[in-house]
């Protein structure tokens, strides 16, 4: 299936027009005008409204942490995706702080769960392999992650995706997937993860360096990323290429979700038209990913947010939600000089 592009110069003029008329300056809200215009365009529609936003959180373990490449142990994975569940977590708070229906996918961790609301299973394995020694997962086994991702999607109500993960070891999977899909030097690509020293960074990056020239023949995208993973990451391009295609508004959340993105992108480049990306990460290669997936070479992507955030979860897409919410509303319910009767710039 092919994601159209939905570039629609007439429609963009509207919006600007109606944008250009409200009882403000000219330009005067800034990067919101530019946010509403982004969404009207999306929904194909110069009164926006956000429905039923559904903020999802894709799971798994990594082979590779076993290589000591992060600073917590996998156990965490399993032990966040309860406290997602449980309302606890940083994500949990936020979501039901903004309205944001949450959903926990395990894609692929290393521990079963009892079923419960809020919780669908798609666990492909329990975690990937070990990218060092072979391909993180299967072609069948990326094919089937996708697949889930698509399907995940499409069983969800609402216009508006945000993006949210949980898997140690997967700013490694990032790191690995920014580097061979855009050609940018590792080093430039590998940082703290979830707090390691510079000691512990030195070492993932040799780590990192072993498994990128062992896959040197992995150079398109599907091949990249079943490589060096996860199933999270995997789930996840399924559920961007679902939600572009049914040109749902997609929040990106960090490193890891951008990642998805990126491989999303080398496949349909137009998903991006339908990607609001909420912050820019803490981490040091997700400035590299915006760069490469803006517009064009000289214009990277733009973040709502730069809070030094780099927790994931979702966390940065629930965080900027209600930047969306905001331009859609002045968008449909401000007033212009005309209907307010006030007067316009001389």
């Amino acid at each position: 299936m092919q994601i159209p592009d939905i570039s629609n110069e007439a429609l963009a003029q509207r919006l600007q027009h109606k944008l250009d008329h409200k009882t403000k300056p000219l330009g005067s809200l800034g990067r919101l005008e530019a946010l509403a215009l982004q969404i009207g365009l999306i929904l194909d529609t110069e009164s926006p409204q956000l429905a039923q936003p559904q903020l999802v959180v894709f799971a798994a373990d990594h082979g590779l942490a076993g290589r000591g490449v992060s600073a917590y142990p996998s156990d965490v994975t399993w032990q966040m995706v309860e406290n997602f569940l449980a309302g606890g977590a940083a994500v949990s708070i936020l979501a039901r702080q903004h309205g944001l229906a949450l959903t926990v996918v395990d894609c692929g961790v290393a521990r079963d769960f009892a079923p419960r609301e809020g919780l669908l299973i798609r666990k492909i394995a329990a975690g990937t392999a070990d990218s060092s020694v072979g391909p993180a997962m299967s072609a069948a086994q990326c094919d089937e992650a996708i697949a889930n991702g698509r399907d995940v999607v499409r069983s969800l109500p609402g216009n508006a995706l945000l993006l949210g993960e949980m898997g140690i070891g997967n700013t490694s999977a990032a790191s690995l997937l920014l580097a061979r899909l855009t050609g940018q030097e590792l080093l430039e690509c590998v940082g703290a993860g979830t707090g390691l020293d510079d000691a512990g960074i030195e070492r993932k990056r040799r780590v990192l360096q072993e498994v990128l020239d062992f896959h040197a023949h992995a150079t398109q995208p599907l091949q990249a990323l079943a490589a060096f993973g996860g199933f999270e990451i995997a789930t996840m391009v399924g559920a961007v290429l679902e939600a572009a295609a049914q040109r749902r508004v997609i929040v990106v959340d960090g490193f890891i979700s951008t990642a998805a993105v990126l491989v999303a992108a080398k496949l349909q480049p137009h998903v991006t038209q339908r990607c609001v990306f909420a912050h820019r990460s803490g981490e040091c290669g997700h400035a590299l990913m915006l760069r490469h997936l803006g517009p064009n070479a000289s214009q990277p992507a733009r973040a709502l947010l730069d809070m030094g955030m780099r927790l994931g979860e979702g966390s940065g897409a629930a965080l900027a939600w209600p930047l969306l919410v905001s331009a859609c509303a002045l968008l449909r319910d401000m007033a212009s000089f005309e209907s307010a009767g006030v007067s316009g710039p001389a």
